[in-house]
Parts: C-alpha cells; sequence; structure tokens
C-alpha cells in the first residue's frame, strides 16, 4: 500500500527503526512540501554544531550579531543600540508592526532575511554565541518584546512557558490580521533554537497549538503553526509530542497530514502524555482556514 510519508520530515525516523521500512512519498496537493524541506534545512544546518571543528570562513571575520548584542555596533537602517530596543520599543505597537528591518537584528539566523543591511550568523559566531550568556540574557529580553508585541508573556524563564498577557485580545486581532508576522515568529523560533536557547521552542509551539486548535483563535496562523512552527523544533521528542497533540485536537482528523502514516491510520502506539491529552475538549471551526505562503517581502502598511 502506498505509504504518504514526507521525505522532509525525520520526525519519526527512529520511532520505527525495528518496522519494515516504507516508502516515503509527501502528496503535495495536501501538505506544504516548500515549509517542510525548509524546516528540514533550517534542523539539519545546526546539527553538531558544537561538535564541529570545521571554521565556515577564514580568519571567521567579524561576528557583527554578538557585536550588536554586546552594544558595540547599531542596527542598520535605523541605527537603533540593542537596549534601546528593549527599552523604548515595548509598547510601540505601530512601529513594531510597521518596521520591516528589525527583526533581523534581534533574531538573527544564518539564513539571509529582507534587511540586505543586516548580517547571517556564521557557523563559528554561533559557537561563540551559544557560550556568551550576557549575549543570551539579551536575547531573552527580545523575545519577550515580541511576545508582548503578540499578546503574551513569557510565564517562566527556565521552563519556557508561555500564556496570554492581559493585551491578548487587540494583539491576537492583529497576529491575525497581519500574515508577515508569521515568518517572523519563524524566525525567532529558528534563531532560539540556534543560539542556545532551545528549551523556549516547544513551549511556544504549544502555546499555539493550544490557541488555534482547542480556543479557536488566531485561524490565519494555524497554517503556519503546523507547517512550519512544530517543524522548528529542535528536539524531536518534542517534536514528535507536539505532533501528536495537533492530531488529537485537529479536526477534521481525516485531513490531518502532519505526522506519520501509522500515528494517522492508528498504527501507532501513543505515549502516555500523548494519551493524555485526548481528555481534554476543544472543537475548531469548520470554516476553511486561510492559507498562508511566505513571500520575499512584506510592504509596510500605508
Amino acid at each position: 500500500m502506498e505509504s504518504d510519508e514526507c521525505e522532509f520530515d525525520s520526525t519519526w525516523e527512529d520511532e520505527y527503526q525495528n518496522k519494515p521500512p516504507r516508502k516515503k512519498i509527501c502528496r503535495r496537493s495536501r501538505r506544504n512540501m516548500c515549509a517542510a524541506k525548509d524546516m528540514q534545512e533550517f534542523r539539519h544546518s545546526v546539527r553538531n554544531l558544537d561538535n564541529d571543528d570545521d571554521d565556515d570562513e577564514p580568519g571567521h571575520g567579524r561576528f557583527y550579531n554578538l557585536e550588536f548584542y554586546h552594544g558595540q555596533i547599531k542596527s542598520s537602517p535605523g541605527d537603533v543600540h540593542i537596549d534601546e530596543f528593549h527599552q523604548k520599543w515595548k509598547g510601540q505597537y505601530h512601529l513594531l508592526e510597521d518596521c520591516h528591518s528589525y527583526i533581523q537584528w534581534l533574531f538573527p539566523i544564518q539564513e539571509r532575511g529582507v534587511n540586505s543591511d543586516a548580517h547571517t550568523l556564521t557557523k563559528t559566531e554561533i559557537k561563540v554565541f551559544r557560550k556568551d550568556e550576557e549575549a543570551k540574557r539579551k536575547l531573552v529580553k527580545s523575545y519577550k518584546l515580541m511576545l508582548d508585541f503578540y499578546g503574551m508573556r513569557l510565564v517562566n524563564e527556565t521552563t519556557g512557558q508561555v500564556d496570554r498577557a492581559p493585551n491578548w485580545i487587540n494583539r491576537f486581532w492583529n497576529l491575525n490580521r497581519y500574515s508577515h508576522n508569521n515568518l517572523r515568529i519563524t524566525r525567532i523560533l529558528k534563531c532560539l533554537g540556534t543560539l542556545g536557547l532551545q528549551h523556549y521552542q516547544a513551549p511556544l509551539v504549544k502555546f499555539f497549538l493550544h490557541e488555534t486548535l482547542e480556543k479557536e483563535q488566531l485561524q490565519c496562523v494555524k497554517q503556519s503553526v503546523l507547517d512550519y512552527f512544530i517543524f522548528a523544533v529542535l528536539d524531536k521528542s518534542e517534536r514528535r509530542e507536539l505532533v501528536r497533540f495537533a492530531f488529537n485536537h485537529f479536526k477534521p482528523r481525516e485531513q490531518f497530514v502532519w505526522g506519520s502514516g501509522r500515528m494517522r491510520h492508528g498504527r501507532h502506539e501513543q505515549s502516555p502524555r500523548a494519551a493524555s491529552c485526548r481528555g481534554r475538549t476543544g472543537h475548531p471551526h469548520n470554516k476553511k482556514t486561510t492559507e498562508w505562503f511566505p513571500s520575499l517581502f512584506c510592504m509596510p502598511r500605508r
């Protein structure tokens, strides 16, 4: 029987290591292949970086993103100091929405964004950043800044637990309206995983799954949560639990395409944690979700 496994999703590889191999075919008309490939490439790009002794550029070059987080250089364009972002931009929602050049500085990754003045991370810089506690502390401040913009708050810095902020109603409306924020959140998740704050990934994605599938909020974000956010999570066991949670709360279940074929067709033995999710309630809208496709440019509102 033909399988509908996705060749770009390694989430379930060792889950069935003692089972007969199945041919991997992804139905292009159902799962977003571009998203699956993008997230696979991201996960592979940060694999075993701490154990990699190869330098990615002669002489290492300058660590622009570390210099920015240490306050040695300012963002460009805009000429904003990292402390100014944290102290003066919080709550400036129109500025955070309409400006498109700051996100690449606050959340650098190995991929180039729309701001040509920002700098991509090098592998050497990533390894140095991961060991720099001061830089990571300021990165958490940047994360809190954006959570507030989206109507969320970091409840626990140790566990990464996220919850609604008091301003969630208005901020959810904005997030649901302007889809380029889906790109920003994907970048934030990639950055957190890349720069040593991996434990913040799964709680944020779990929050989005809870809001979209159980609370029926953020319906214009739901497709990105399923296609991108889940698969930005680097820890494979956490990624599996997120997919199981999504499967248990997605309606109609027969249209769920993001998990393994064995799981979706009832041939997967669930963990006790996943099984407990079945007891929760939640009935998403039958209304068709607006599909979101990433674009290269996000134009500011006029």
